[in-house]
C-alpha cells in the first residue's frame, strides 16, 4: 500500500470502526484513565481521534488563532471544542465518520493513518488491553516514521540512523547498529512513548531509547 492508493483510506476506516467498537465497552472509570499522553485522559485521546475525522478548515483556522500559532496547542483547542460530548456521542461520531478522508498537507493520509494506529495504543496500554489489530497494518506507518516527512508534526527530528528490524513483520530499514522489536514497539519508541522501551533489543536499542526520551 502507498499513500496514493484508496486501500490505505479503507484500512484507516476499518481501524476507526474497531476503535469505536472497543471504546463502546469501556466503563466510566476507564474513560477517565490517563492515556500514554499524560496530559490527556482516554476520553480526550478518543476525542482527538474524532477530530481527525471531522475538523473543518474554518474550525482549524479559528483554533490555530486561539492557539497563537502553536500546533500542539491547536490540538488541545480542537479537543476542547468537543468537551461537552458524552462518551457515547464520541463513539457514535467516530463510527459514523470513519470513512472521512481528511488529511493535512505534506504527510497526507499517512498522518491520520499513523496517528490512529499509535493513539489507540495510547489508550489500550494504560488500560492493560492487548493490541489485537493485524500487524501488517504497521508497515506503512513504519515506512512513514523513518522518512523525512515524519519530522513534520510527528518526530522531534529525523529518526536515529540505525538498522530497524521488526520481529513480527517482514520489515527492516536503515544502516548501522541493529535495533529490533515488534512493529508497534518500534513505532512507539520513535514517537517518544516509553512504556515498552525495555522490549527493544540489539546494539542500537540504547540509541533509540535515548531518542524516545528527548
Amino acid at each position: 500500500m502507498s499513500e496514493d492508493t484508496p486501500d490505505l483510506w479503507a484500512v484507516l476506516a476499518d481501524e476507526r470502526r474497531a476503535i469505536a467498537d472497543r471504546l463502546g465497552t469501556l466503563t466510566a472509570e476507564q474513560w477517565a484513565t490517563p492515556s500514554l499522553c499524560s496530559a490527556w485522559t482516554v476520553r480526550e485521546m478518543a476525542t482527538h481521534l474524532l477530530v481527525s475525522c471531522e475538523f473543518t478548515l474554518r474550525e482549524a483556522a479559528a483554533a490555530l488563532l486561539r492557539a497563537r500559532g502553536d500546533v500542539d496547542r491547536l490540538q488541545v483547542v480542537l479537543v476542547g471544542n468537543r468537551s461537552r460530548l458524552s462518551s457515547e456521542q464520541v463513539v457514535a461520531r467516530l463510527r459514523e465518520k470513519a470513512d472521512a478522508r481528511k488529511a493535512p498537507p505534506v504527510v497526507g493520509v499517512l498522518g491520520p493513518y499513523t496517528d490512529t494506529l499509535v493513539h489507540q495504543l495510547d489508550i489500550w496500554i494504560p488500560l492493560g488491553l492487548d493490541d489485537d489489530r493485524p500487524v501488517e497494518r504497521w508497515r506503512p506507518a513504519l515506512d512513514f516514521l523513518v522518512s523525512k516527512k515524519a519530522t513534520v508534526g510527528f518526530l522531534p527530528g529525523p529518526a536515529p540512523e540505525l538498522w530497524y528490524q521488526a520481529t513480527d513483520l517482514e520489515w527492516q530499514h536503515g544502516v548501522g547498529d541493529v535495533v529490533s522489536g515488534t512493529a508497534s514497539d518500534l513505532a512507539l519508541a520513535l514517537l517518544g512513548r516509553t512504556p515498552r522501551l525495555d522490549r527493544l533489543e540489539g546494539p542500537g536499542a540504547d540509541a533509540l531509547r535515548a531518542f524516545a526520551h528527548r
